[in-house]
Order: C-alpha cells, then sequence, then structure tokens
C-alpha cells in the first residue's frame, strides 16, 4: 500500500477551513478530500488535474509554487495541501 503524506500550506497558522483528518474526510464538514495528480498549469492558478473521474480544472492559490507531476489533496475544486506518495 502506498504512503500518503501530508503537507498544509505554510500561510496556515491554523488549519484551512476544510481539513482532511486520517480518513481523508474533512474533520470540519464531513467532505472528502481527493488526491490527483497536475497534468498541466494555467493562468491565474488554476490546473488541470487527473482525478479518479477525470481530468478537472483546480485552483492551486493555497499551494505554493505547484508542478507538473505532484500529487495534491483536492477538497470542492481546490487544492488544499500537497501529499508525498511513496509505492
Amino acid at each position: 500500500m502506498a504512503e500518503i503524506t501530508l503537507h498544509l500550506p505554510l500561510a496556515f497558522d491554523v488549519a484551512p477551513v476544510c481539513a482532511p483528518g486520517p480518513d481523508g474526510r474533512c474533520s470540519i464538514c464531513s467532505d472528502e478530500g481527493i488526491p490527483g495528480r497536475i497534468l498541466e498549469l494555467h493562468p491565474d492558478n488554476m490546473a488541470l488535474v487527473e482525478m479518479p473521474d477525470g481530468p478537472q480544472a483546480v485552483a492551486v492559490d493555497l499551494v505554493d509554487d505547484a508542478k507538473v507531476g505532484e500529487w495534491l489533496l483536492v477538497h470542492l475544486g481546490f487544492a488544499i495541501a500537497r501529499l508525498d506518495v511513496n509505492p
């Protein structure tokens, strides 16, 4: 099983409005954060991200210096954290 490490953006002294718990669901609203891999970066802090249901436009404002190929935790169309995925 892959090991996943969560990296919250440094801009947060406390957890963002929606913060994933150990089960991947937001501990505040119970919605699920879903892992996705960046396929393309676009202007205005947007990225095309490969998600389980296919590519989606995702805002990457909360993740500093996003790069193609990185894994993100996506919640409601926003990347809320960077993930390290090690097989």
